[in-house]
């Protein structure tokens, strides 16, 4: 196969292999070993997309993770993946890849228009303008800054694939597999020591793979392979090729593997990406460092390019850059890349040094091209592709160099992100021209470019090193410190940020389209911190996070200042250190594997009897239970509340929050808990209580119960049985750790049901026999008790909450179906009947119990009508806060009842209260109606809500307004409690 810019030989693609792919549509042939991005710069396509502001025409400019030009569409349909770098993307058979960023072409950018307007569009530009006229943000303002914000496009469809998480234990882990990761990881695991190598390419050798250096008269990429070969047949070293260390947390580190990104298609039951957790001993950071520009005019033009990316398209991919190609470097590390370009047989024009001076044997390494010692390239210019550049030499004549590429070597920057995730800064070193980690975290090194030691000789013994003292360290003897032999590498660099005698934009961050004169601008106008210059800039803001252009932009601010770099200082950079995908940190835990559906024990048994099922948390709970000729289901909870209210129902609660309280401290603790007190509850004894938030808001409701003097079981309503649980584990693990008190969560471990109705005692006393004296006299009202129903043990509580005769009956989950079977065989004779959450709500809503609805976290407990639970003889969670004057103002919304003035009205909740005769509106919204029900006690519709001075307008009418639905009802203010108000059922 021949390409435009292929080169004929060499590289380390497998030509024996030809992949197929298209950009923007067009078909184009690739080889395996290649990226989407060396694939487009060996078939000559030179513009890939569109910067974000301006629209500038852009060409990659880079060779790894740091590119930020090179931003594409992957795949289509649901897979379509938005803002991906083409040079980390390894190349497939059948790979789609789109432009972005550009309409209706990437050739032809009606966005381009905004270049006309670029100097309108400046730094903070969006601060200062779309301020007037006010009525324009809605209508004109906000929707066209919509459309224009972000890059691609997602697909809008459910992701197909799947993410896992997983964990990992080593001694050792090596970030990064150049030739500091490899020497450090070959002695660590000759050592003994257990090794991870996490390398974020998906070959390992790093700088070795693109450049023509030798180790040990072995060619770099071959002694890569070698090594790579031999950490692979060690038994204690795992190599996790395609996997990015992106964060360093307490005592471990977070990794994301691209499992299948390389694919068409995941396999069967393989995930696309994996997101690892790794707990390590010690790890070492070979990450290497990142080359950086300079800013100069057109310095954003395609074909201008990162010199050592230059030598990775020659070297790894064997793809020409260009035909006739430049040089602009502050560095030895530039007139490299003129030595391997013309190795290559590409055509080097020139070379621009801004330095004065360099050493015989690197000039040498240009060969015939020409040479500017203290040069500067002040302008690139063209269109689709680089056509030419003006050189500046040091006697200040100007030069024009016909050109299609230019390679820029500004210096290195170490990758150090990962040193500074747990708080330490970066400092500046003057000799490197580079800033060099600071204080590192606990347990990690640094070696080899990552420590700002970028000759191959330094990176190796840096590994060796580093893996030597990992292994003393963990107890294991090294097996001898390699030495290894190097072809010769010289390092000089000067830092040079900006040509002042530039001519058209030059910027310092292209995907942001931050210029030089942004960054004058933020001095000017007083950004001059880097954090401010970074916001108000956007500076190293986009997917590329800075890497090429953030030191460049704080030391021209520093230059403007008349600060040093050092005072000038630099950003913290924060996990993740690479895009990660929120499909990979949600993992499985999408869809029903996010919110799992949860089974009571009795569940079987409830669609036995034709249960209607809803989802109450996590929880599938029988709403009613359907029966022939009903019609809809407020015939049947019309049914289950007639059949409680005169003889016998069985409801599953078994959902309800079950803790555990156990120790000699408890009630001490639950006094401080609770509002009201606990300590005194006698055992055998059941209490209700409310649990404030610290802000004095209503937390939760249920009942404890004392089985014996220790051990107590608290309840909880269903959708808070998780946060009442971390509540009660704060409090004591951090404010009272000195209470003698053990808790845990037994819901899944009890199977419970309610068993209501004037004939529930009679049901329960069939059931158990002799096992149990249910007499009022002996088990009365808030009693509690442990029993055995044959072997089984089981615990009967005296509470209701449906306002009759009732119990909750509770036996290990095991048991749970078979005790709805006997129940209900037991109750045949006295007219049991199941019922649901619906049923429930009524029975409760006409005794005027609150629930969910009113436990809104917006309610404190004397808008509930509970105020004279507070206790005023200790203090608990919540009480001084909740004695603010807002939260016992009298005008509050207070608990009321409510019944329509026409009895054939329905109420809705959610309704609003108005007073007969006023319009609505904000001012005149005095509450709302919180629960509603249908009540076949009452014949008719009832509610309870929240009125501004409640209890004091018992009597009074007014409107229920529901202008979603439509309603506007005439209600008139009762008492909550519309069945029983003096509890004599309950207590029969």
């Amino acid at each position: 196969m021949t390409d435009s810019r292929r080169l004929t030989s060499g590289g380390l693609i497998n030509r024996s292999k030809v992949l197929s792919f298209s950009f923007d549509g067009k078909p184009l042939p690739g080889f395996a070993g290649d990226t989407l991005a060396s694939a487009l710069v060996a078939n000559d396509v030179r513009l890939v997309g569109r910067s974000f502001k301006y629209h500038r025409r852009r060409g990659i400019f880079s060779a790894g993770p740091e590119e930020p030009n090179a931003l594409v569409e992957l795949r289509s349909g649901a897979r379509r993946e938005p803002n991906t770098k083409a040079t980390t993307v390894e190349l497939f058979d059948g790979l789609e890849a789109a432009s972005q960023n550009r309409w209706p072409s990437l050739a032809f950018d009606v966005g381009a228009v905004n270049q006309i307007a670029s100097p309108m569009l400046v730094a903070g530009f969006y601060y200062k303008t779309f301020m007037w006229p006010a009525a324009f943000w809605e209508k004109l303002y906000e929707p066209a800054i919509r459309r224009a914000a972000g890059l691609g496009r997602l697909s809008g469809e459910d992701d197909p694939d799947t993410y896992e998480k997983a964990y990992a234990f080593c001694d050792l882990l090596v970030i990064g597999a150049g030739p500091a990761g490899l020497a450090a990881a070959l002695t660590a695991g000759r050592a003994g020591l257990r090794v991870i190598v996490a390398e974020s390419d998906f070959a390992l050798g790093g700088r070795l793979n693109s450049e023509t250096h030798e180790i040990d008269s072995t060619p770099g990429a071959i002694w890569a392979y070698r090594a790579e070969e031999e950490l692979a047949a060690l038994p204690n070293v795992r190599i996790m090729r395609r996997t990015s260390v992106f964060g360093v947390y307490d005592g471990e580190y977070g990794a994301i593997e691209r499992v299948a990104d390389h694919l068409p298609v995941p396999p069967a039951f393989t995930p696309r990406q994996r997101l690892w957790k790794i707990v390590a001993r010690e790890a070492i950071l070979a990450a290497g460092a990142v080359e950086r520009s300079i800013v100069f005019g057109g310095n954003d033009r395609p074909g201008v390019m990162l010199a050592s990316s230059m030598r990775t398209y020659v070297n790894r991919f064997a793809a020409a850059p260009g035909r006739n190609v430049a040089v602009f470097t502050t560095s030895d590390d530039g007139w490299r890349t003129a030595f391997d370009l013309r190795n290559a047989g590409i055509s080097v024009e020139c070379v621009v040094d801004t330095r004065t001076s360099v050493a015989p044997q690197v000039a040498a390494l240009a060969g015939n091209a020409a040479i500017f010692l203290g040069g500067r390239v002040t302008c690139a210019r063209g269109g689709r592709a680089l056509r030419s550049l003006d050189v500046l030499d040091a006697m200040g004549d100007r030069k024009t160099f016909a050109v299609d590429a230019l390679a820029v070597a500004g210096g290195w920057n170490p990758d150090i992100a990962l040193s500074t995730h747990l708080g330490s800064s970066p400092a500046w070193s003057e000799p490197k021209a580079a800033f060099l980690a600071g204080d590192l975290p606990d347990g990690m090194s640094i070696a080899g470019a990552s420590a700002g030691h970028f000759t191959l000789a330094e990176a190796l013994q840096d590994g060796t090193i580093s893996g030597a003292d990992a292994a003393v360290r963990a107890g294991c003897h090294p097996h001898g410190m390699t030495r290894y032999r190097t072809s010769g590498e010289c390092f000089g660099v000067k830092a040079f940020w900006h040509v002042a005698e530039s001519r058209g934009k030059a910027f310092v961050d292209l995907q942001n389209d931050v210029t030089d004169k942004d960054v004058a601008l933020a001095a000017q106008e007083g950004f001059r911190s880097v954090e401010h210059l970074k916001r108000y800039t956007t500076l190293g803001m986009a997917t590329d996070q800075g890497r090429t252009s953030n030191v460049s932009g704080l030391a021209i601010m520093a230059e403007l200042t008349g600060r040093t770099i050092a005072e000038t200082g630099t950003t913290r950079a924060r996990p993740p250190h690479v895009p990660v995908s929120i499909g990979a940190f949600a993992g499985l835990h999408t869809g029903k594997h996010f919110k799992p559906t949860r089974l009571t024990a009795g569940h079987r048994w409830a669609t036995s009897q034709g249960a209607t099922f809803v989802e109450a948390g996590q929880w599938l709970r029988a709403q009613w239970f359907s029966r022939p000729r009903e019609t809809d289901w407020l015939q049947s909870v019309t049914r289950e509340v007639e059949m409680v209210r005169s003889a016998v129902g069985i409801c599953d609660v078994s959902t309800l929050g079950k803790i555990a309280v156990i120790g000699p401290d408890v009630g001490t603790f639950l006094d401080r808990i609770y509002i009201n007190t606990f300590s005194t509850l006698a055992v055998g004894k059941v209490r209700y209580g409310i649990m404030l938030r610290e802000d004095g808001f209503v937390m939760d409701d249920g009942t404890t119960a004392r089985l014996m003097v220790d051990h107590w079981v608290m309840s909880t309503t269903t959708a808070n049985g998780g946060k009442v649980m971390q509540h009660l584990e704060f409090c004591h693990q951090v404010l009272w750790p000195e209470l003698d008190v053990q808790m845990v969560s037994v819901t899944e471990q009890w199977s419970q049901y309610a068993v209501a109705g004037p004939r529930s005692r009679e049901l329960l006393q069939h059931l158990l026999g002799d096992a149990a004296d249910l007499s009022n006299e002996a088990f009365p009202y808030l009693a509690c008790g442990e029993f055995l129903l044959g072997p089984i043990p089981l615990r009967l509580f005296r509470i209701s909450f449906s306002g009759e005769l009732a119990y909750e009956i509770a036996v290990p989950a095991g048991y749970g179906e078979a005790l709805a079977h006997a129940l209900m065989d037991a109750g045949q004779d006295f007219g049991v009947i199941p019922y649901g959450t619906e049923a429930l709500s009524v029975l409760r809503i006409e005794k005027g119990h609150v629930a969910g609805n009113e436990l809104n976290g917006h309610t404190v407990a004397r808008d509930l009508g509970l105020g004279r639970m507070m206790s005023t003889k200790k203090d608990y969670i919540g009480r001084v806060m909740a004695a603010r004057p807002a939260l016992i103002d009298p005008q509050r919304p207070t608990l009321v009842g409510l019944k329509p003035v026409d009895p054939a009205a329905r109420l809705r909740a959610g309704a609003h209260f108005i007073a007969c005769g006023a319009s609505p509106s904000p001012e005149t919204d005095e509450g709302y109606v919180t629960s509603t029900a249908f009540s076949p006690s009452l014949g008719h519709w009832i509610g309870i809500g929240l009125l501004a001075r409640g209890p004091e307008r018992i009597g009074e009418r007014i409107r229920a307004y529901d202008p979603v639905r439509s309603a506007d009802v005439e209600v008139e203010i009762v008492a909550p409690v519309f069945v029983d108000p003096k509890g004599e059922r309950l207590r029969a």
